[in-house]
Order: C-alpha cells, then structure tokens, then sequence
C-alpha cells in the first residue's frame, strides 16, 4: 500500500518563484480512480531495474486525470519550497511560449535578477551554458535553482536576450521569500491586497493588512493571476472576511466533506474581488465563496477552472505522484473544474480595475 508524503497538505495549484507560470501544465497527468495502477506501475519498474518515475508517469497519462502530476525528488522538494513560500534562486518566474521561447513572466522585487537587470518579457536562452528554448519550463525551474540541494551563495549564468540583444550574467543564488501578498492604497481611501499565490503565511498577511486599514475603507481583493495553492491559507483568507460559515465543500473518494471559516471575521466594509483566467484552484475556492455568500462583487473575466484535490504518494524510488482525489464546490454547489467561476461583472485587462473601483464606490462605506 502507498504511503502519503509526511506532513503533506491538501493543495491545488503550484505557487511560488523560479518556476512555471500558471499557465504551463505539468507533461505527465492521471485521475483518482488509476492510483494504484500508478503505484504498481512505479512498483513493477523498479524490480526490473527500470525508472519508477518514468513508469508512474506512463500510467498517469494514459489515466485521463488532467490535474495529476509525477515529480522526481527534486521537483517536488522545489514544490513543497514554493508552498512554504521560501526558495533558494534568483527570482524569476518563466513561461514556455508557443513557440518553445521561455520568457521572463516576472522578476521578484530586490532579487538577484532584478539587480542584474533582468526585466519581464526578456528571453531566457540559456542556464550555465545548456540551451532551454524547447525544455519543459520544471526543467528550466530546476537548471536555475540547481536542484534541491543547492545553496545560497552558489551561481548560476543566465544567457538572456532583450529587443535582439544578448547578455550573458553570472548571478549568485539567495534565500528568497515569495511576495504572495502586497499591499497598496487607491484613491478615495480604498485598500487593494493582491494575492499571486497561497503560500504559508498569506491568510495571515492579508488579515494584518486589513487589520491595519482604516475601519471605513473599502477592499479590492486582486486574484488575478493567483495560482493557487494551500487550501487551508484561502480558507483563512475567507475567515478574515466572513463570519463563520460554509467556504466550499470536497469529496475524498466519494466521501463528502466540508471547509468552514472562522467566526469574528470583517463582515461591514464593501468588498471587491478581481479575477481573470490566470485565476486558478483555491483562489477560485475564495471568490467563488465570497461571491456565494454574497460577501463581494466579483469583477473580471471567467476564471481558469481547476477544481480539483490533489494528495501526494510517494512512490518506490522516491518520486511522488499527485494525484486528483476529488472536486471542490461552491457553497451553493457550484463545480469549478473544467467550468471556472463566471464574474458578476465582466471586463478585462486595465479596465477591470477601474471597474472594480468604480463598483467599490457603489457599494459604498458600512454605516
């Protein structure tokens, strides 16, 4: 029988830095139903000296989980890096394009790279010399951390290239902590807290922030571009702004369970939540629970629609198999996978913001 990974944590999305971007899925993907086909696939490999890995992912794509991922030892030690919201890198996160160019999607703030220089939209074309135009962007993510083992202090060169113009930097790893939640004041008063990801720490983070605005002021709740994460932060996000009561509800392999916030939570200010179709997993948990309990105006475009639980097993041979175990619901009972969450107001790109201020106005300041 399999054995979940120690202290693993019910997730949905993969957050953090020096990584794929949201929109990157992972190569080898599996449902519930085949995990012990997965296990013995793993199994039967490793006694006839074979990779386990590479079996276990044979067996996951031919399972037709769209959501459940193989990762070897080093991937998933960089995964569990990202949900503790700290990493060793140089703060970057990438995406492979169409075609097979990886980008610069975003340089973390006061991070190696960003002092280097590097910007957004640059090209990546090379880690300590190995070309990675083509490579799977987990691969790109490890040739920059330098696997699960590496240390700050050690380097690593980057060949970049901006408007046709290489560069070629050697930069030293850091110990980072991943800017999940950050916090700014528009005008008229009103708070805007953007979450990228849910981290460790994050339900903490936004609570303290709104702890510390003006009791009068509105929020504008930015998940655009969330891409998910730790369940149990997005629950504790909707406790700072619910008083108790249902958040979402799962299955476990058919069997029925239950997410509930924290009572005590800010019920009075207005509240907006910003959403696109970078939107993803628990993120779309906590607008899809605001929006039910009629706690927030959700403005934006239609989510990207993952829904789904996944649990970590180990495997023989080390990698670990993160399967889909079962589906998240709405407090309504709304299916999120393969569906998203549709907003109550629809408009994209910079004129969902003004719109989400606009909207904040109408609502008004608790008496």
């Amino acid at each position: 029988m399999a054995t979940g990974v120690a202290a693993a944590q019910l997730t949905c999305g993969l957050p953090g830095d020096d990584r794929p971007d949201a929109g990157d899925r992972p190569a080898a993907q599996a449902p519930a139903a085949a995990h012990d086909a997965v296990v013995e696939a793993a199994a039967r490999a490793e006694a006839d000296g074979k990779s386990g890995a590479d079996a276990a992912a044979e067996a996951v794509s031919r399972s037709g989980d769209r959501w459940g991922t193989v990762y070897d030892p080093e991937e998933y030690a960089a995964f569990e890096q990202a949900l503790d919201g700290r990493y060793t890198g140089v703060g970057l996160r990438v995406r492979a394009r169409a075609d097979g160019a990886v980008e610069v999607a975003r340089v973390q703030e006061a991070g190696p790279a960003e002092r280097a220089g590097v910007r957004p939209g640059d090209l990546l074309r090379a880690v300590d010399g190995r070309p990675v135009t083509g490579l799977p962007s987990t691969e790109v993510v490890r040739l920059l951390r330098g696997g699960a083992d590496a240390v700050p202090g050690s380097q690593v060169t980057l060949a970049t290239e901006r408007s046709g113009r290489p560069r070629v930097q050697t930069l030293s790893r850091v110990r980072l902590h991943t800017e999940s939640v950050t916090v700014g004041r528009l005008p008229h008063g009103a708070v805007r807290i953007k979450v990228t990801a849910f981290t460790k720490g994050s339900g903490d983070e936004v609570r303290s922030a709104l702890a510390a605005a003006p009791d009068r002021a509105g929020l504008v709740l930015d998940l655009r571009g969330n891409s998910g994460g730790l369940v149990t932060e997005a629950v504790t996000t909707a406790s700072t702004l619910l008083d108790g009561g249902l958040v979402a509800t799962y299955d476990v392999r058919g069997e029925p369970r239950s997410l509930h916030a924290r009572p005590g939570g800010d019920t009075g200010r207005p509240v907006v939540v910003l959403v696109d179709g970078a939107t993803m997993s628990a993120a779309e948990l906590l607008a899809g629970a605001l929006q039910d309990r009629g706690r927030a105006v959700v403005v934006g475009s239609r989510t990207y629609g993952k829904g789904s639980v996944q649990m970590p097993t180990r495997l023989p041979g080390g990698s670990v198999a993160e399967l889909t175990v079962g589906h998240y619901r709405t407090p309504s009972g709304r299916g999120l996978d393969g569906r998203g969450l549709t907003p109550d107001l629809e408009a994209k790109g910079g004129d969902a913001a003004e719109r989400a201020e606009t909207v904040l106005g109408g609502l008004g300041s608790p008496s």
